[in-house]
């Protein structure tokens, strides 16, 4: 059943990510990128990693995709359909099957990891993800934690600053 499962999610995520790129209405894009963000975290739900499904969910398919749908809307952008660029099609043809042969290869020489580090699989299982994600997140990677928030800091008040100059 799982299997099952796993095919119909990854035939959705297939089908959502080549939309992706052949939808010719941004807006289009954009909502099939949601889909292959939602189909993600369905794969995370299925390794046994809620956490990161929900982090997934909330914060790609959620907060991301909303700057991005607003930032297309915004810029109002245009799609001139009649225009052909065949020498691109043919160059990102070959950049994409040369992907799908070393995925292929990847997914076919790897193995399954198992955890390594302070915590084994029934560690992770008794205390649970999200408190040991927090425990990690907020002692050991303080610091580097820290800093990322007074990056995304900066970028606000310099988004704050642009727009006001354009006001």
């Amino acid at each position: 059943m799982e299997t099952l499962f796993f095919l119909i999610v990854t035939l959705v995520a297939v089908v959502s990510s080549i939309m992706v790129i052949t939808c010719k209405n941004p807006i289009n894009s954009a909502l099939s990128l949601i889909l292959t963000f939602f189909c993600l975290a369905t794969y995370y739900v299925m390794l046994d990693a809620p956490f990161l499904a929900a982090v997934q969910v909330m914060v790609y398919a959620g907060a991301i995709m909303v700057l991005i749908v607003f930032t297309i809307m915004l810029l109002n952008i245009r799609v001139d359909a009649t225009k052909k660029h065949a020498h691109m099609i043919f160059f990102g043809c070959i950049i994409g099957f040369a992907t799908l042969i070393n995925t292929a290869f990847i997914v076919f020489k790897s193995r399954v990891a198992t955890p390594t580090g302070p915590y084994d699989v029934s560690t992770i299982k008794s205390i649970g993800h999200t408190e040991l994600i927090g425990r990690e997140m907020f002692t050991t990677f303080l610091l580097p934690f820290e800093i990322t928030s007074i990056l995304l800091l900066v970028a606000i008040v310099g988004a704050v600053i642009i727009a006001k100059k354009k006001i």
